[in-house]
C-alpha cells in the first residue's frame, strides 16, 4: 500500500511506498547523503523528488522486483 509520512523531517522522507513485506518499502529520506549506502533493515532510499514520483511508474498492486 502507499501511504505518505509526516515530512520531510521524517526518516522516511515524505512519502513511504510500502512493499507486501510488512516494514519494507521505498521511501525518500530527510539525510540524502545516506542513499546508495546500508542504513536501515532493508528498503530502499531514494531522493525525496524520486520516491514521490516512485507510484507513477508502480501502482498499487504491482509485482517490484529488486536486484
Amino acid at each position: 500500500s502507499l501511504t505518505s509520512a509526516a515530512g520531510p523531517n521524517n526518516p522516511v522522507g515524505v512519502i513511504w511506498n510500502g512493499l507486501s513485506k510488512s516494514g519494507i518499502g521505498i521511501h525518500g529520506t530527510n539525510n540524502p547523503r545516506t542513499i546508495g549506502r546500508a542504513q536501515s533493515a532493508g528498503c530502499i532510499r531514494l531522493s525525496n523528488w524520486d520516491s514521490v514520483r516512485f507510484p507513477n511508474f508502480a501502482r498499487p498492486g504491482a509485482i517490484v522486483e529488486i536486484r
